[in-house]
């Protein structure tokens, strides 16, 4: 009787001669691969050496009962048998054995052919592997019935209303964001900040839609109040500066005109003056504010329309925004973001990260308590995790071949060997005594029939 030695762990082997120069090899790199093996791998190779030592320890105890009940069979009639069922246990624990070692590594060495499967196929088996994933549970339908059974909204909305929920979602979100200005250079976002203000702000003409925003709050009369609270401004300064009026109607009359004329004069201006302000603020349809009315309305259009008009806007476009002002703004902009969100995320009683994780347990609680709420969340993450599956489901699946596919070939069998091999190991231990019960069964029929 033969026994592949590379199936016998090293421990079990005794009396052994010294491996060859290729054996000595194989087993170096066996070691090696060991090695690279992760905790739980390794409690499943002891384990594997455990269920092999006890397949062949059940092979070897058949041999020995083999050998004993052959040799006595004669003194003793009834060891025959002992003898048929200890013949029948060691054809049954050889062929399992060579039926599980097939499976992983060509017996004891020889090319048989259909033998060392998962080496030669596993490229193939990483295909099935991966098509019977993706065809049995990356399936948009698969997906979404169980989230719907998961009910991901109500789950992450009680974690989310939880006291620790909204706090934990600050602190990760927190970390997120300094991270992030760790990464950023402040150079590259001003630059980025300034390249945005110039092509959405500075390049567009400004003209036309800033004559299409006042054309309608002309149309609707929002300027009304503006220009109610100018009337009133000017008139509140006519009324306090009499004094000044006279001053300005002296200084502009001739210097041979009599003082007592330039302050009759004076307080004529002035009169008539406040009297006309009056008039202006207390009539609602005076000339004046129809006046303006007809020139803001004309401005309006002549903004959108009138190229000198939107060329005057661009000039003073120019001159409020040129290179330095925008530069200034983009450095301005990305320090006060900068400064104003670092100084939240490190302070948790600040007030942005109180409305923050006041915010997320109200989401929170909503998703908990508003049935109509929770159903579109649940139907949004259906469909985004269908969209996903069913643009991705190859993509996702291929991981599983291509991975595969990359391992080394003594590898692949290996990691198989480990997840599977310790229960295969039953196959040899069942074989044994199914053989056994087989061969007693059998050598019984047919002395029956034949003595």
């Amino acid at each position: 009787m033969q026994v592949n030695s590379e199936q016998i762990p090293a421990e079990d082997v005794t009396n052994q001669p010294q491996p060859t120069q290729a054996q000595g090899a194989r087993r170096s790199k066996a070691r090696s691969a060991v090695v690279g093996l992760s905790a739980g791998d390794l409690e499943k190779a002891a384990a594997l050496r455990r269920m092999k030592r006890l397949a062949l320890s059940l092979l070897i105890v058949m041999a020995v009962i083999f050998l004993f009940a052959f040799a006595l069979q004669k003194q003793y009639p009834w060891l025959e048998y002992v003898r048929a069922a200890a013949e029948g246990g060691m054809v049954g624990a050889l062929a399992d054995w060579f039926a599980v070692t097939a499976l992983f590594r060509y017996p004891m060495g020889l090319k048989i052919p259909h033998t060392a499967i998962i080496p030669r196929r596993k490229d193939q088996i990483g295909e099935s592997l991966s098509d019977f994933v993706e065809s049995n549970f990356l399936s948009q339908e698969v997906v979404q019935d169980k989230l719907v059974s998961i009910d991901i909204a109500r789950k992450a909305g009680t974690w989310l209303s939880a006291p620790g929920g909204a706090e934990r979602v600050a602190k990760e979100g927190g970390a997120v964001i300094r991270g992030a200005f760790t990464v950023l250079n402040d150079d590259d976002v001003q630059a980025v900040i300034e390249g945005l203000v110039r092509k959405h702000l500075l390049t567009p003409p400004w003209g036309p839609p800033v004559g299409r925003m006042a054309e309608r709050i002309f149309a609707d009369g929002h300027h009304h109040k503006l220009v109610d609270l100018l009337v009133d401004r000017a008139a509140d300064w006519v009324d306090a500066n009499h004094n000044t009026v006279n001053r300005l109607v002296s200084d502009r009359s001739p210097v041979w005109v009599p003082t007592f004329v330039d302050g009759m004069v004076g307080d004529k201006v002035y009169v008539e003056l406040l009297k006309f302000v009056r008039a202006v603020q207390n009539d609602p349809n005076h000339q004046v504010r129809q006046s303006i009315d007809s020139y803001l309305t004309d401005l309006a259009q002549d903004l959108q329309h009138d190229p000198a008009m939107i060329e005057r806007a661009e000039a003073i476009k120019a001159q409020i925004l040129g290179d330095p002002e925008v530069r200034e703004l983009a450095s301005r902009t990305w320090g006060t973001v900068k400064t104003a969100l670092l100084t939240a995320v490190d302070d948790p009683d600040s007030e942005l990260s109180q409305r923050f994780k006041g915010a997320v347990r109200d989401f929170g609680s909503r998703l908990v308590n508003d049935d109509e709420l929770a159903g579109k969340v649940n139907a949004w993450i259906g469909d985004a995790a269908g969209y996903l599956v069913n643009t991705y489901r190859s993509d996702i699946a291929g991981v599983i071949s291509d991975t595969v596919a990359r391992w080394d070939a003594e590898e692949t069998s290996q990691k198989i060997e480990l997840q599977v091999g310790k229960d295969l190991q039953y196959i040899r231990i069942n074989g044994t005594v199914v053989g056994a019960l087989a061969g007693l069964l059998i050598f019984t029929v047919a002395h029956l029939l034949f003595g």
